[in-house]
């Protein structure tokens, strides 16, 4: 490591326009977050001359307006000087008399995907210390040049227009930083390197510099130290345009976000709660037009984004087949199939104890799982996936019809999925049949029944489990009462996809 002392050998007229500039910024990007005027403002804070930066310009601001200020340090463990760092923002937190804080991490040696490591372990660990802090606003030192990298680095990896969108100035990302309440905000993005050097040199601030910095197999790295210098050579000011055609590509994004909820909503129409598509709707869509609405359906859904040819494939696959097909595409996170015209995301059946359709050979659970109700409104069973809901019957012409709350108290119960042979009674004056006839009655999809459970009161020595209860059909008649008082109805809830 080297700690970088410079001296003043700039005007300060430049010092107090970015000072001014990063003022003006951060009073939008705290009004945009909606933050209390009390409310406490922190750092991401490396060490580095970016962040070194921010923190002085930050404890200037936070001076003038009365905010307490926090400094936060990530400790990855991977240098040797790693220690030494974490010792200087220490001590110069202490000497600004900001407050500090640290997490340390721990990563792979592998070199393989370490930058998109460390970066998921520095957030999470960030939004930790915020939340720990109660801090909803968290600042960090991207500046002009960190957008233009971003810009040119999504587009050498084939990236849409939501990766040429490059950085906001303000976000929040709580399946990044794990808080939901804080949001991340870029003060110093229109600001270039440029500039940040020459506040550090005119207010004579010292910094760590890191030497992986100077390693060209990471990409920014070798974006950095090889290609931007022979752009700045060609093209002056290149970054102000990249930054340019990254506003242009943020409403580009803004519109097909857009279009996509607009088509989206035509085509779930109110089925099943909101989750099938309508295919006959898609096909009279351009290709463009289903592929963005796909993907904002997976976002809505917290999928991974598919590849550009993993979608065009399962575009072919899910809606220009046969109107009778019974299809499945299997996406990392989930399964896309498609059942009497309509899409619908599925989880992967495997991760629930491998089930298959009874009606054809496959692997169950072993054994069904006993339990009693005492009076929840609900019991988790992770197990079948998903949760048993006790809800009260709804009650018509001054009576109601379910179980009685108890007798049921006093049964053991249990659940499991169906063997074959099961056999349902929905009313008194409709026929026992099975419960393929019933699902096949109800339109429940064959892969669905092979995670939906049912409920039975416990087997008896020499007797058959009486069936109370099958997910996506209903109740069994045989022990329902009918009577003003308070009686109850199973439900089952799915877990979702994810």
């Amino acid at each position: 490591m080297s700690e970088v002392s410079v001296v003043n050998r700039v005007s300060r007229s430049q010092v107090r326009s970015l000072a001014d500039s990063f003022a003006v910024a951060l009073d939008r990007l705290r009004a945009q977050a909606s933050a209390p005027s009390d409310t406490a403002i922190a750092v991401a804070y490396s060490g580095g001359l970016d962040s070194s930066a921010l923190l002085h310009l930050a404890h200037d601001y936070a001076r003038l307006h009365g905010l307490a200020l926090f400094a936060f340090h990530v400790h990855h463990g991977i240098s040797p000087n790693a220690d030494a760092w974490a010792g200087h923002c220490r001590d110069r937190c202490a000497s600004l008399g900001v407050g500090f804080d640290e997490r340390r991490v721990s990563l792979a040696k592998a070199r393989s995907g370490i930058e998109a490591a460390a970066r998921k372990l520095r957030y999470a660990a960030l939004g930790e210390m915020c939340r720990g802090h109660g801090v909803r606003l968290m600042l960090t030192a991207h500046h002009l040049d960190d957008q233009a990298e971003t810009v040119l680095l999504q587009l050498l990896r084939g990236s849409g227009s939501a990766g040429l969108s490059g950085m906001d100035a303000a976000n929040s990302a709580p399946e990044l930083l794990g808080n939901p309440d804080l949001v991340m905000a870029r003060p110093l993005l229109p600001v270039t390197r440029g500039a940040l050097e020459d506040y550090i040199k005119a207010n004579a601030i010292s910094y760590c510099d890191d030497e992986s910095n100077l390693d060209p197999r990471y990409a920014r790295n070798a974006l950095r130290l090889q290609v931007m210098p022979a752009l700045a050579q060609a093209f002056p000011g290149f970054q102000e345009r990249f930054a340019r055609s990254a506003s242009h590509a943020q409403s580009a994004q803004r519109m097909l976000a857009e279009l996509a909820a607009e088509d989206l909503a035509a085509c779930l129409d109110g089925k099943l709660d909101n989750e099938t598509l309508d295919v006959a709707k898609l096909r009279a869509m351009s290709l463009d037009r289903v592929q963005n609405l796909l993907r904002h359906w997976f976002g809505t859904r917290g999928l991974r984004m598919p590849s550009t040819a993993w979608l065009a494939e399962m575009v072919t696959q899910l809606i220009e087949a046969r109107h009778d097909a019974q299809l499945l595409v299997t996406h990392p996170d989930c399964h896309i199939r498609r059942h009497r015209d309509r899409l619908y995301i599925t989880p992967k059946l495997g991760e629930l104890a491998g089930l298959r359709d009874p009606d054809d050979e496959g692997i169950f659970v072993k054994y069904a799982r006993q339990f009693r109700w005492q009076g929840e409104a609900g019991i988790a069973f992770p197990d079948y996936g998903g949760t048993l809901y006790f809800d009260e019957a709804a009650v018509d012409a001054g009576a109601g019809q379910g179980l009685d709350p108890a007798w049921l108290r006093q049964q053991g119960l249990q659940i499991d999925f169906r063997k074959g042979g099961e056999r349902l009674k929905p009313a008194a004056n409709r026929p026992t049949r099975s419960l393929k006839y019933h699902y096949q009655a109800c339109n429940v999809p064959a892969w669905e029944r092979t995670r939906l459970p049912i409920v039975s009161l416990s087997a008896r020595a020499g007797a058959a489990a009486a069936l109370l209860f099958a997910a996506g059909i209903g109740m069994d008649c045989h022990h329902l009462a009918v009577g003003p008082a308070p009686l109850i109805k199973l439900r089952w809830q799915s877990d979702p996809a994810r």
